[in-house]
């Protein structure tokens, strides 16, 4: 069945789906690699422009910008920004099951636009923000999400399932691969290779080839998968996972890069050539060229 089937069975009354011609604005999305509630329960999704740009997700009607605090990080500014749009004057269906209106709600982002300024899906809103609610390994990105008209637009919970309208394929992955990109807290590796970069979204699938898996594996508690299944889920021989519906739990698991013990894996679904394994390993280092090969155990508690 394909996965767009598969979204439509399991869809929920009040989910609200995120456009393709939207989510081809950006190199890569994901629901569930963030440790906030929010992505835990696939009601948020993190969007990464190709620069500093950030194209707007939403179309309608800016009718509110907060200015917000962030955790103190010396690699981050003090300061968030929470713009609140109004979709009901938009060109989009943002809307819930009984055809009410969503507002969307977009954070990461310093404001280039005002209070009362009517924008279209793509409009710049202004630059990305390094933010203090990102771990350091985290590219800049916008945070997105939707809520009926009737809640608390401000607080951090209350956003709506989405479900996105692509189909992201799944790419086969051994655990191999040469660091192609290295940074403090990273590395990124060549393999696997993107089927063919800009033409469709794709991601590290599980061991059956089918299932393309989303989320920080496992530095952060819980991940999900771009298909809807109910089953066990499998990475380079090991089970690191039971998937219910897009959600996945990781079981108690260690990932090792080179025999080294790493933080893990940060899985998303990619448009472009950067969608070889990224390893989050901040104490520690490799050098671009050199060759990994990553392992997965289970642990024993």
């Amino acid at each position: 069945m394909p996965l767009s089937e598969k979204r439509k069975k399991h869809k929920a009354e009040n989910t609200i789906t995120i456009p393709a011609k939207v989510l081809y604005q950006y190199e890569q999305f994901s629901r569930y690699n963030s440790p906030y509630t929010s992505h835990e329960r696939g009601c948020a999704i993190d969007l990464y422009p190709p620069d500093d740009t950030a194209p707007s997700p939403a179309a309608g009607e800016i009718i509110d910008i907060q200015t917000v605090q962030t955790p103190s990080k010396p690699y981050a500014e003090k300061e968030d920004y929470l713009i609140i749009i109004d979709t009901k004057k938009g060109d989009l269906d943002y809307n819930t099951g009984n055809g009410e209106p969503t507002i969307a709600r977009i954070m990461h982002v310093e404001p280039a636009v005002s209070v009362g300024e009517k924008i279209e899906a793509g409009d710049t809103l202004g630059k990305t923000v390094r933010s203090g609610f990102f771990a350091p390994w985290v590219e800049n990105h916008l945070h997105a999400g939707f809520r009926t008209r009737d809640a608390n637009h401000l607080r951090a919970s209350g956003s709506l399932p989405l479900e996105i309208e692509v189909d992201v394929n799944p790419v086969p992955w051994e655990g191999r691969g040469k660091v192609r990109e290295a940074g403090k807290t990273f590395a990124l590796l060549d393999l696997p290779v993107h089927p063919a970069p800009g033409e469709f979204f794709a991601g590290i699938a599980d061991d059956s080839g089918n299932i393309p898996l989303d989320g920080g594996l496992p530095h952060f508690s819980s991940g999900g998968s771009f298909a809807q299944e109910d089953r066990s889920i499998e990475l380079l021989g090991t089970e690191v996972g039971t998937l219910q519906g897009s959600l996945i739990k990781w079981k108690p698991i260690k990932v090792f890069a080179s025999k080294k013990p790493i933080a893990g894996l940060s899985l998303f679904a990619s448009l472009t050539d950067r969608l070889g394994a990224r390893l989050i390993c901040p104490d520690v280092s490799f050098k671009p060229g050199e060759s990994v090969v990553v392992e997965i155990e289970q642990l024993n508690i």
